[in-house]
């Protein structure tokens, strides 16, 4: 078999067997097929013939395809079979077990590395927990995939001792979903984040899945879970989706706020039936955050089982330029990018950004703002000492409020 071929084969192959792409640690960058689709990989035989795969590696590569093609009763052609198996944007699974990514970095984590006078410090370490065991018994095929940049930097953790906060981060895919990411963000009471994001699978036309939940000083909350929109009309999208979100959030009267337009236009990549809350009640974390939260994940998985996929090699693509899109817009107004320049270096908040939360995004002449976070306005008369941030245009400046992210 020619190495043109073999590329064309690996890349459809490996959408099939995750551990097959994981099996050449070397050449993984070749077969992840990330930010490529179907028609592409067709012309990339050079890139193939001029790696560092040998004539042993090749011979390896083409004993383990025929022997795919058998089991599958395919003696066709691999690449007439492009289209019902090779999805674009999707990255080469991780040389870790499912075990060891998941306890990566001692997660979960029973214990903070910041200050807290709270019994449970790490306020959304049980969304986090029970997310990935949803992952876990749910989804097929799960497989930890790498938390690296295009420059081969680590954003899998980093921590700022001084300030005493950290940050973990993990990424996942399935036969579902191409790119489910974790990310966990403690400084004590000052903050608590969790933050993911499950992207389906290219050839599902559907929503994405964000989810963003955070605490200032344990006395400010806010919430976002949404299906968030690929398309402005909810029927451009393969299955209407509103309609089965709105019976849940109507369950929970606190979930029902409306975000302001100081950072996003809820117009673009927001549903109408999004979870939004501004709260001060931590009890609401759990009485009607958890279980909301819980039903909206199941609802998105049974949306993408009961979704048929896409027909026509177009049809993927135009998805995946709205998967483009959605990260281009989210990595262009992602309020915390100061944060994470301030707390862990301008090169990692990039990298972070642009290669890991948003890995689709096309960076700009100008780059990311990098600023400090701008919060709301004047503080109420008498001040607010160590407590949330202000509600306007004013830099941050108590040291508290450097730890937070910015109010939606």
């Amino acid at each position: 078999m020619k190495a043109q071929h073999l590329l064309v084969s690996v890349s459809v192959i490996g959408a099939q067997s995750p551990v097959l792409v994981g099996a050449f640690g070397g050449s993984s960058s070749l077969l992840a097929g990330s930010r490529r689709s179907c028609s592409s990989s067709r012309s990339s035989g050079t890139q193939l013939q001029s790696s560092s795969l040998d004539a042993h590696a090749l011979s390896e590569l083409e004993h383990l395809i025929a022997d795919l093609q058998a089991n599958s009763g395919g003696s066709h052609d691999v690449e007439r079979s492009c289209l019902p198996f090779a999805s674009p944007g999707r990255s080469a699974p991780s040389a870790l077990s499912m075990a060891d990514a998941s306890a990566a970095r001692g997660m979960p984590w029973t214990s903070t590395i910041g200050r807290s006078t709270e019994t449970n410090p790490l306020l959304y370490m049980p969304f986090w927990e029970w997310q990935l065991d949803f992952m876990k018994s749910s989804l097929t095929n799960l497989h930890p995939i790498e938390c690296s940049t295009l420059n081969d930097l680590d954003v899998s953790y980093n921590e700022n001792t001084d300030k005493r906060a950290r940050i973990v981060n993990q990424c996942y895919a399935s036969d579902e979903y191409r790119k489910i990411r974790m990310t966990y963000y403690d400084a004590g009471d000052s903050v608590q984040v969790f933050n993911s994001v499950w992207y389906p699978d290219a050839k599902y036309n559907l929503p994405v899945l964000g989810i963003d939940l955070l605490s200032f000083n344990r006395k400010k909350y806010l919430a976002i879970v949404d299906f968030q929109p690929l398309h402005q009309k909810e029927d451009d999208h393969a299955t209407m989706f509103e309609h089965i979100l709105a019976p849940i959030k109507g369950k929970y009267q606190n979930l029902k706020g409306k975000m302001s337009p100081k950072f996003y236009d809820e117009t673009q990549f927001f549903s109408k039936e999004m979870l939004f809350a501004r709260f001060e009640d931590g009890n609401i974390v759990q009485e009607d955050l958890f279980p909301a939260f819980q039903s909206y994940v199941k609802t998105h998985l049974d949306l993408v089982k009961n979704t048929s996929s896409a027909a026509s090699p177009d049809d993927i693509e135009q998805v995946f330029n709205r998967h483009k899109a959605y990260d281009t817009y989210s990595a262009d107004r992602d309020p915390a990018a100061g944060l994470f320049a301030a707390m862990f270096g301008k090169e990692w908040a990039e990298g972070f950004i642009h290669d890991f939360l948003f890995s689709l995004s096309e960076r700009t002449e100008e780059g990311l703002n990098l600023s400090p976070p701008m919060f709301g306005g004047p503080p109420k008369r008498g001040g607010n000492p160590g407590g949330p941030p202000a509600q306007a245009g004013v830099p941050v400046k108590s040291e508290a409020s450097k730890e937070s992210l910015p109010s939606l």
